[in-house]
């Protein structure tokens, strides 16, 4: 299945938009695909569902001061 060139500006708008980095302008041209294309709609609502999903359920791991500090080193960053 080929994803044609709209629905990848859309795909790219919508990422942004719930990353929270998405334009002014850009926000116009998504308000304005989700009002011509119901599936649209139906599909941010999915993805954001799926990412509130993703963040209530994965816990991420706390990274130890001395491993930040060993990776400092190592990349040339002077540890705090």
């Amino acid at each position: 299945m080929r994803i044609s060139q709209n629905q990848q500006d859309f795909y790219r708008l919508m990422n942004l938009y719930l990353d929270n980095e998405l334009s002014n302008e850009d926000e116009n041209k998504l308000l304005q695909e989700l009002r011509s294309n119901p599936n649209y709609m139906d599909f941010l609502s999915k993805e954001r569902t799926f990412r509130e999903f993703i963040k209530s359920r994965v816990q991420r791991r706390k990274v130890s001061p001395a491993l930040i500090d060993s990776i400092k080193e190592k990349i040339g960053i002077a540890p705090v």
